[in-house]
């Protein structure tokens, strides 16, 4: 296995929310130097700005042009923007917006280049952002482009849920039309290959999430379930893979199902996320799935409303930059159980068990 250093990028996001101070907050714990060398895509003056309106002292980041010169025991801090952009904390800037995408775009640069392992991506606000240049409803969006990726997935993960999402930010009132059993194939497939990849779960079991109230109740309060959906959960059993459903979410959310699964496909965005966040708000972490580079986010937005007021959690920006690192530890192990046929093989016979379960089969009735 790989035991060169894990280089993990940040880029700054919007520069008048919380991202310099979870940022800062996070860093402040010394240890977390020892899993990884940070490098923030951003400004020194401005997270200089952050440091003295949060009264946070003895906190030192080295400053450096490009990724060659990065300090292996340091946080390192690459200028990216204009010196002359403006702060105006707890608003939203065209300025805030330009500075966003420009740290976005350098650590995008140096991440498909191979030249940081990860990348852990600070909220942007996705209004001020939009630009000839940035014409994307959201980072996963951007970064599946600039993957030169067909799809990727939308894996929102905390320690007892993962929860993935076929629709991702699209109106409510387009979901269904936007739904075909190729699409939803395709999310299992990606939500299937990343659990084996990227969390070493070698069988790994899916739940598949209705459309509908009562998951269409056999037709009666909708037709997508037995249309699109089903069929989507057939060809997928019929290639091998553990996936069960479709289940009504509220039951589904609202018992002890989600103890069973390893991963969890909704139909749209707030039927994954809302239960997602009550369950997992302080921990959660957006993971963009199925890309050849690995990136994650803290699972909120840029929270104008408490920007300077030294209210902010890090928490779940934490947990983006763990995340990270595990993901890229599992890779890792990933290519080397590839390159070695016999170890691999006994991993899949000490998990031959996980798809005798006398459970998973009531679950479907």
């Amino acid at each position: 296995m790989n035991t060169n250093p894990i280089i993990v990028g940040i880029s700054h996001g919007d520069i008048n929310g919380i991202s310099y101070e979870i940022i800062l907050k996070t860093f402040l714990d010394n240890r977390m130097q020892e899993m990884a060398i940070p490098v923030i895509y951003g400004s020194a003056k401005i997270a200089a700005y952050y440091r003295k309106a949060l009264n946070i002292e003895n906190f030192v980041l080295n400053q450096v042009q490009s990724i060659d010169d990065i300090h292996p025991k340091r946080i390192n801090i690459i200028n990216c923007i204009d010196e002359n952009v403006r702060v105006e904390i707890g608003k939203s800037t065209p300025m805030a917006g330009e500075a966003a995408f420009m740290a976005l775009e350098a650590a995008t640069r140096d991440l498909k280049a191979g030249k940081i392992h990860a990348l852990v991506t600070a909220p942007i606000n996705k209004h001020n952002i939009q630009s000839k240049d940035f014409a994307f409803p959201g980072h996963t969006e951007y970064l599946q482009n600039q993957a030169g990726a067909d799809d990727s997935l939308m894996f929102l993960l905390s320690d007892i849920l993962r929860v993935g999402v076929v629709t991702g930010h699209v109106p409510l009132k387009d979901v269904a039309s936007h739904l075909n059993t190729e699409k939803i194939l395709r999310k299992i497939n990606i939500m299937h290959e990343s659990l084996r990849m990227d969390f070493n779960i070698r069988k790994p079991r899916m739940a598949v999430l209705g459309l509908n109230p009562h998951s269409g109740d056999q037709g009666l309060l909708g037709t997508e379930e037995e249309e699109i959906i089903l069929p989507a959960i057939k060809q997928a059993k019929d290639a091998g893979m553990l996936v069960f459903g479709p289940y009504s979410a509220d039951g589904f959310f609202g018992s002890d199902l989600i103890k069973k699964f390893d991963g969890v496909l909704a139909m749209y965005h707030d039927q994954g996320l809302a239960p997602f966040k009550a369950l997992s708000f302080e921990s959660g972490v957006n993971f963009t799935a199925g890309l050849p580079f690995i990136r994650t986010s803290p699972d909120h937005g840029t929270a104008y409303e408490l920007a300077g007021k030294d209210e902010a959690s890090p928490e779940s920006f934490r947990q983006a930059f763990y995340k990270a690192i595990d993901i890229y530890k599992n890779r890792e192990m990933d290519k080397e159980l590839k390159a070695n046929p016999l170890k691999a093989q006994k991993l899949r016979d000490n998990h031959h068990n996980r798809d005798i379960d006398p459970d998973l089969k009531k679950l479907e009735e």
